[in-house]
Parts: structure tokens; C-alpha cells; sequence
């Protein structure tokens, strides 16, 4: 017995030195922690839908008498829509719409649901949309609301276009509170008037 313990205690010193003299890959790599992650913004499931698959892309004839086209863009981030309608001169209801735009996902959500939701309207509550709206219902982020004011300026520039097409169709009154301005009256001073001049 005493031969075959003196037989066996070099191998298993040996296995002992290599192990501690070579640290195993495997052994190093779980005593490391990962890098923390940076925080990833994503986009709302709504503004995903509407991007993934957009409702009435495409565009009319900007010549013809019964479409109004707006084209508006923001040159601060690049985006770029324009916003078309087709209007029934009978009852100045919103039949079709098509949008082209130029820019990231919040844009192009914003022109499809701008799309669904004035399809059917009148012009008089097309202009009443705000970009207030839209925001809320794609749950846009503040850094993207300039989106959807950029779809509300789309609407009402196709429809102040309809507008100038059409003199003679009812007018819209695209401020959408119906009220007039204020009269403001600006004091004027003479040119021959003495300067006023500060004391200290």
C-alpha cells in the first residue's frame, strides 16, 4: 500500500501545480461582472404599429381642383410630410387621404394616424385637430412632439390649399376656436419726442 501512495503523489502534485499555475478561462470569466447597459429608449407599440405598417401612403394629383396639398417639414431634425386630401365640394367632407414623409418613426406614425383619423371629417373639424391629440393617443415622448405639431401643420396647410383651388367653398376657420383677435392698439411715439434717459 505505502508503494502505490508513493506511486500516485507526484501525478496528483503535478495535476495540483498545472491548475493553479494556468487559472482556466472558464474560472476568470464568471468572477467578472458585465458592463451595465445603457438605458435603450424604444418606441411606443402604437408608433411601432403605425411605422411597421402605415396607413394610406402614397399621393393624388396635386392639380386636380378637389385635393388640397400641404407639404411642411421641420429643418431642425429633417423631417419632411406632405399631406393630401380629397374633398366632396357637397358637403366639404375629407373622402380620401395620402401622406408621404421623410423622417423617423414618430413622424411617419404621426402622418398615418393623422390619416385615419381625419378620413370622414369635415374640413371645419379636420382644422380643429391638435397636435395634442395625436401625441396622446401614440404616446409620443416630449423630444417627439415636434411630430405631431408637424402633422397638424400638414392638415391645415392641404386645407388652406383646398381653400385657395376653391374660392367659392365655405371657409374654414383654421385658428379652430371661431373667435376673432383682439384689437390691439400700439402706441407710436414722435420722432421730435425727447429720448428718456436713465439716472443712476
Amino acid at each position: 500500500m505505502f508503494r502505490r501512495v508513493l506511486a500516485t503523489a507526484p501525478a496528483q502534485a503535478s495535476r495540483a501545480l498545472q491548475s493553479t499555475a494556468r487559472p482556466t478561462t472558464s474560472s476568470f470569466a464568471r468572477t467578472v461582472t458585465p458592463a451595465a447597459q445603457p438605458a435603450r429608449r424604444s418606441y411606443h407599440e402604437k408608433v411601432l404599429d403605425h411605422y411597421n405598417n402605415p396607413r394610406n401612403v402614397g399621393s393624388m394629383g396635386k392639380n386636380q381642383q378637389d385635393v388640397g396639398t400641404g407639404l411642411v417639414g421641420a429643418p431642425a431634425c429633417g423631417d419632411v410630410m406632405k399631406i393630401q386630401i380629397k374633398v366632396d365640394p357637397k358637403d366639404d367632407t375629407i373622402t380620401d387621404v395620402k401622406f408621404k414623409t421623410f423622417g423617423c418613426g414618430s413622424a411617419i406614425a404621426s402622418s398615418s394616424y393623422l390619416t385615419e383619423l381625419v378620413k370622414g371629417m369635415t374640413l371645419e373639424q379636420a382644422s380643429r385637430i391638435r397636435n395634442t391629440e395625436i401625441a396622446k393617443e401614440l404616446c409620443l415622448p416630449p423630444v417627439k412632439l415636434h411630430c405631431s405639431m408637424l402633422a397638424e401643420d400638414g392638415i391645415k396647410s392641404a386645407i388652406s390649399n383646398y381653400y385657395s383651388k376653391n374660392p367659392k367653398a365655405k371657409t374654414t376657420n383654421l385658428g379652430g376656436t371661431g373667435s376673432s383677435m383682439p384689437k390691439i392698439e400700439v402706441e407710436t411715439l414722435r420722432s421730435d419726442a425727447p429720448a428718456a434717459t436713465a439716472t443712476a
